[in-house]
Parts: structure tokens; sequence; C-alpha cells
């Protein structure tokens, strides 16, 4: 089980806004903000869904553009919400919500690139 994961982003605000924005239909919020001073050597912002944050965002030099994040959704309707949001946000369509039953038959996902250019991911395993 994965416990958190983070990404370093060459604009903090910018990404910040995005994620704040694109993942707010499922529920994530910015929970805890860490200066340089406390988490090491960037300055991050931890996202999640209260209390504790999983996924976290950080100032530095992005990674390559095959990074991949998923996130479970509870539904259908969050994944659209989420790509909807995403898109607003300023990311960039990377895959419109729909099934991808090359996965399996309740697949339903939606991709969008962030700021960065990271595939960022919806997902519901669920059937309608």
């Amino acid at each position: 089980m994965i416990d958190h994961t983070g990404i370093a982003v060459s604009d903090l605000e910018r990404s910040r806004a995005f994620y704040e924005k694109a993942l707010a239909p499922l529920g994530y919020v910015p929970i805890v903000e860490l200066p340089a001073g406390v988490s090491g050597a960037i300055f991050a912002v931890g996202f999640g869904v209260p209390p504790k944050p999983d996924f976290w965002v950080g100032a530095g030099q992005p990674q390559a553009s095959n990074v991949h994040v998923a996130f479970r959704a509870d539904n259908r309707a969050e994944v659209d919400a989420f790509h909807e949001a995403a898109m607003a946000a300023g990311g960039r369509d990377n895959g419109a919500p729909g099934l991808r039953p090359h996965y399996h038959p309740n697949y339903y996902g939606a991709f969008v690139l962030d700021p960065d250019g990271y595939n960022v991911e919806a997902v519901c395993h669920r059937p309608e």
C-alpha cells in the first residue's frame, strides 16, 4: 500500500492552483504547507482528502514527461468533473472521460497533462 507520493514542479504556485481546481471534485484539498527549512530542500504543498495529505507537490526540477499519477474516483461523475475542472484550470486533454475496456470492463478514466506535462488521471473501477 502506498502511503504518499510527490512530484517536483517548475512553478509551485501555478501547479498548486492547477491541482486545487483539478482535484477538488475528488475531495482533495491542500492540507499542509512545508517551507524549505522543514521539508529539507524545497517548499512543498501536501494535498489529500482530510485529514491526511498523500499527494505532494514541491518546487524543483520536473521529471521526465513519462510521469503518471492516477487518483481513484468514487464514481464516473467524479471522473467527468475532474476532467472538466482540470481543463478549466489550464490542463491539456490527454484522454477524454470514457471506458477503457482494454484494462478491464469497468475501467472509466480521464487523462490530462498538468502544467509540467505530467499525465494525471482520475479513474473509477466500479460499474455505473
